[in-house]
């Protein structure tokens, strides 16, 4: 049975699956979520009752949240590039993948989804420790980047989380001239062939950006 990948190619989460998916070359069926194809939200939902995405399909099993999807990628539908390694280096790699989900993405998602609240519900104060603690996540990555290449030698899950989350993060609060190396990491994220796909397959829809999406990548 075809594998089946239930996403949207603006969202950062799915970016994270996608990268993943081309980088190793592997043949999927991509169940667009977008108003014109109702009958994917309600396939979604059949296998995962949140509607939440990305998530897969593989031989009638559903698999949720973008790093299981991608470790399951590893296993059942191994490619050219190693995602999580063994040993040290692959407790290095999970780490960094939840950092850059938890203190990149969730930062930027804070500060970038709050118009969409409700007259009377905006969350001013969160953006501001959001914001407060996206810097702190920059000044911290700053010190840890490598001078050049990818943060496990080779192309990894890092770089999965890394991409999208920084490419939208530097929308909302830019990483600025006082942080080169993590500026750099971002454009050697952005000249990856797997990435520029993600970004210019969601450019399309870049007038979702609640707050308007900069004039730029």
């Amino acid at each position: 049975m075809t594998l089946q990948l239930f996403a949207h190619p603006f969202s950062s989460y799915c970016q994270k699956v996608l990268i993943a998916l081309w980088a190793d070359g592997t043949p999927f069926t991509y169940r667009l979520l977008e108003a014109d194809h109702p009958e994917n939200f309600g396939e979604l939902k059949r296998h995962w009752p949140f509607g939440k995405f990305p998530v897969i399909v593989d031989d009638g099993k559903a698999i949720a949240e973008a790093t299981v999807v991608i470790e399951h990628l590893q296993v059942h539908h191994p490619g050219p590039n190693e995602w999580i390694p063994e040993g040290e280096t692959g407790r290095r790699v999970r780490f960094l993948d939840r950092f850059f989900d938890l203190y990149v993405m969730n930062n930027m998602q804070k500060i970038s989804t709050d118009p969409l609240r409700p007259d009377g519900c905006r969350d001013d104060h969160g953006v501001e420790v959001a914001r407060a603690d996206l810097n702190t996540a920059y000044d911290w990555l700053e010190e840890q980047m490598p001078q050049d290449g990818w943060f496990a030698g080779d192309f990894s899950l890092v770089e999965c989380a890394a991409a999208p989350s920084l490419f939208y993060a530097d929308w909302v609060e830019p990483i600025g001239d006082k942080r080169p190396k993590l500026g750099a990491y971002r454009a050697r994220l952005l000249a990856h062939p797997a990435v520029s796909r993600c970004v210019e397959e969601g450019r399309p829809y870049r007038n979702y950006f609640p707050r308007g999406a900069p004039d730029r990548d």
